[in-house]
């Protein structure tokens, strides 16, 4: 009977001190942050994430997994329940996705901001309850890109079989031939080329010698032509300047123009007179010739006297003619 009193008490003992240890370790172990619950959706396999499970914002642990399930709203869509500190600055940019943890496979939320957008509007804190888009992680990626990488490999290798076909394979070998053949030609055009190489080079410094001269004599040439355009200016300005040439031949113009005025005004009246006067001077000289030759005995007697005519004194009528 004492025995199993002492039994008893042992019991006893130890259910209370694992009862104390559990209890214990709750309260160390409780959750005293204050803690909001947001909603993550989207069409993303979340093979290895499970409640409990840790929610990160840049890396920076901020809460754990609550629930997973089926979205009632979208066939296809996957909900996570989160709870995240009220301190973590989540804004209407941001966005989860899943990460694992190294070799361990074991899934967490990761948690962060989209690239601000200048056309958008500025983001805002992101109200407790709100849904935030969920998108594939790394893993996901590389899983999709996988698949697609396999399937074109795999069309690769079917078009190595059909060119590998036996119909095809005289073709690539003729191919082949044809390329050597090529290469020998190429070898054969490339020993040519080194032997002209040393004549064309030397032909070459010959032109670069004769394109030297030439550029040197356009450049003397330029440099004359410069020198006429200099001299040329130089004329014009002294042409133009004031009391140059074209001011002294328009000065010459005008006394020319004055010139012929004072000819015409005076000078020519007089010789138009002189000229009439030399002329009655001709006349009268005629006449006295004509007179002289008439009457030659005029130069020593005189002039006669002329006769008296009708209707004047001492006019005699001349007798009839007998008939």
């Amino acid at each position: 009977m004492e025995n199993k009193s002492h039994a008893l008490a042992a019991g006893s003992f130890v259910l209370l001190l694992t009862a104390a240890l559990i209890s214990l370790a709750v309260w160390l172990t409780r959750d005293t942050r204050a803690l909001q619950v947001y909603e993550l959706a989207g069409a993303v396999n979340v093979s290895g994430l499970q409640p409990q499970a840790s929610v990160r914002y840049f890396g920076v642990p901020v809460g754990k997994v609550s629930s997973m399930g089926l979205d009632p709203q979208t066939p296809g869509q996957v909900l996570v329940r989160i709870a995240v500190e009220d301190t973590a600055p989540l804004t209407t940019r941001s966005f989860a996705t899943l990460g694992f943890q190294g070799v361990t496979g074991l899934a967490y939320i990761q948690l962060a901001d989209a690239p601000a957008d200048p056309a958008s509007a500025p983001a805002t804190p992101l109200p407790p309850g709100s849904r935030m888009l969920l998108k594939p992680g790394l893993l996901s990626q590389l899983t999709d890109r996988g698949e697609r990488l396999l399937g074109q490999l795999e069309q690769t290798s079917q078009h190595v079989n059909q060119l590998l076909a036996p119909g095809n394979q005289q073709a690539l070998m003729g191919a082949v031939k044809h390329i050597g053949q090529a290469a020998a030609e190429l070898q054969q055009l490339t020993a040519q080329t080194r032997r002209t190489l040393p004549a064309l080079l030397a032909s070459g410094q010959e032109t670069l010698d004769v394109v030297k001269a030439t550029s040197k004599r356009v450049g003397d040439s330029a440099d004359a032509a410069r020198v006429s355009a200099s001299t040329f200016q130089h004329f014009s300005e002294r042409m133009t300047a004031p009391g140059g040439t074209l001011e002294q031949i328009n000065l010459g113009a005008d006394v020319l123009v004055a010139t012929g005025q004072t000819l015409r005004s005076n000078t020519l009246p007089r010789v138009d007179q002189a000229l009439q006067a030399a002329e009655r001077t001709s006349q009268q000289l005629g006449e006295l010739t004509q007179s002289l030759t008439d009457n030659p005995q005029a130069l020593l007697l005189g002039k006669p006297a002329l006769l008296p005519g009708p209707g004047e004194p001492g006019f005699a009528a001349p007798p009839p003619a007998a008939r």
